[in-house]
Formats: structure tokens, C-alpha cells, sequence
């Protein structure tokens, strides 16, 4: 039987964010690019259209899988339900933080009318584990925001690992957001900055789903050796996915290259026009 060109560990990994930065695309290529994503022979590997609140109104858009993000917070939620509802694209998230100041309580009331899930960008303070105790309850998704512009919006290993660990036992599946460049963890050349990698986080996830103590999801982390990652998750199991669900990348083609390279995807995977979007 021929393998699979998209492992089942890797099917919708990739989350469509290339509206946003650094890739900034227009959103005029931005929803014909994901169409070619769509009709690609790496397919199966793209996940949903990542678009802010802003772009919905008066944008054209087919029949495609969208996740909508509402930076602001919440307050924007009966908007977007509304360009939505005339919209022949399909809602499948929700990206919505937790407010500066915001109450965990007052947040998940005010998402309570949202009928697709909603990923919760899990604040990086005292209310972590109130944000994920009430994703628990109500059904509702995890964000982790894993990078950005600035050194300080990179959490380190140890802040990641407890993050990953405390979502992982309260059986509250995430994705992740920013600063992911390259599959495995690594210095920006340009910037300084200390990036994680996917792969990283794709590993520590296991191990915290396997019951792993702390310490050894920070070193799974931290680990810089390409080639021992990429054959430590070769040996991951698919339900990890039920617990990592996705990350955002600017180009869906960066992270899906270095997946070939490190053998955990077929090199057909690449062929075709789709490679070009």
C-alpha cells in the first residue's frame, strides 16, 4: 500500500495565517493562494483561512473554512456572527483573548452566544488556570501565543512546558500562535530572538499526554538537534493531534519544506502546482 504524501500526524497541522505578520499577504491573494493550498497535493495539511474581524465586511470569499480572529476581545463577537451568517464561507473558530482587565467569568459570558469553538488566548497571568478550568467546562479551545515582535512575547521553556502541561491535564486541546518559524527550536539569525519550534511542541505535548514530569517537557522544548527531534516525532502517535491541534504559519510552504527535509513527509508532497501559491 502507498504511504500517505500528509502522515496522519500532520494533517491540518498548518493553520493559513498569511494575512498577518511577517508575511502580511493582501487579502486580495490571500483567499485565492489558499485555494491553490486547497487544490495542492499537500492538501490534507492545511487547516482553515486565519482572517482578523476587520477584513469580513464586504470581503468576497468561498466556500472555504475560516477562523476568525477578534483581537480586541469579545466585544466584536455579534459583528462578525453577522457577516458571517451572509457569508458562503464556513466559521470553523474563533480566536478571541482574554482582555487586559477582563474577569474570566465576565469572558466566557460574553462568547456564549459564539456557535463555532472558540480559542481562547490563554493570558499569561494569575488567570491561566481559572482561563482553562472554564475551556474545560464549557467545551471551548486553548491559544497559546508562542512569539511575536518583541523578545518578551516569547515565553520560555519553563513558562511553555507549564502551559502545555496544564491544558494537557485539564483535557483542553490548543493551538498555537506567533514566533513558530522553523520546526525545531533555534536563534532568529536577524533578531536574537529564542524561537520554539513545532516540532518541539509537538513532542513536548506527547510527553505530557504520556505523564511526563515537568523537566522533561522543558528539555523536549529546548532540544536544538534537528535530526533527533524530527526521529523522536517519528515515533509520536496521531492522538497527540486530539491535544496540539494546529499553529498558525504566514506560509504554508516554509513548514511543510523542512517536514520533507526531515523525512517526516514524502517529497511528492511538494509536486505540483499548488507549491507555487
Amino acid at each position: 500500500m502507498t504511504a500517505p504524501l500528509i502522515p496522519p500526524l500532520f494533517r491540518g497541522l498548518l493553520d493559513d495565517a498569511a494575512v498577518f505578520p511577517p508575511g502580511s499577504m493582501p487579502l486580495a491573494d490571500a483567499v485565492p493562494a489558499h485555494s491553490r493550498h486547497l487544490a495542492a497535493a499537500y492538501r490534507e495539511i492545511v487547516g482553515p483561512l486565519v482572517l482578523p474581524a476587520s477584513a469580513l465586511p464586504g470581503l468576497e470569499i468561498g466556500a472555504v473554512e475560516v477562523s476568525v480572529t477578534l483581537p480586541e476581545g469579545p466585544a466584536r463577537l455579534p459583528a462578525v456572527l453577522e457577516a458571517m451568517a451572509s457569508s458562503p464561507a464556513r466559521l470553523a473558530g474563533l480566536e478571541i483573548p482574554i482582555p487586559a482587565g477582563m474577569g474570566v467569568p465576565e469572558f466566557f459570558t460574553a462568547i456564549e452566544a459564539a456557535p463555532a469553538p472558540v480559542f481562547v488566548e490563554v493570558p499569561r497571568d494569575e488567570r491561566r488556570p481559572g482561563t482553562l478550568a472554564a475551556c474545560a467546562e464549557t467545551g471551548h479551545r486553548a491559544k497559546f501565543r508562542t512569539g511575536g515582535v518583541r523578545a518578551e512575547l516569547y515565553p520560555d521553556e519553563t513558562e511553555l512546558a507549564a502551559a502545555i502541561l496544564a491544558a494537557v491535564r485539564a483535557e483542553v486541546p490548543f493551538k498555537a500562535t506567533a514566533g513558530l518559524h522553523h520546526a525545531v527550536r533555534n536563534t532568529d539569525p536577524v533578531t536574537g530572538f529564542e524561537q520554539h519550534g513545532y516540532l518541539n511542541l509537538l513532542l513536548a505535548t506527547a510527553l505530557a499526554a504520556r505523564g511526563a514530569a515537568e523537566p522533561e517537557v522543558v528539555a523536549a522544548l529546548a532540544e536544538r538537534d534537528r535530526a533527533a527531534v524530527a526521529h523522536r516525532v517519528s515515533t509520536v502517535e496521531e492522538e497527540v493531534r486530539g491535544r496540539f491541534l494546529s499553529f498558525g504559519t504566514c506560509d504554508i510552504l516554509e513548514p511543510l519544506t523542512e517536514l520533507v527535509e526531515l523525512d517526516l513527509v514524502a517529497a511528492g508532497a511538494l509536486g505540483g502546482d499548488g507549491a507555487k501559491a
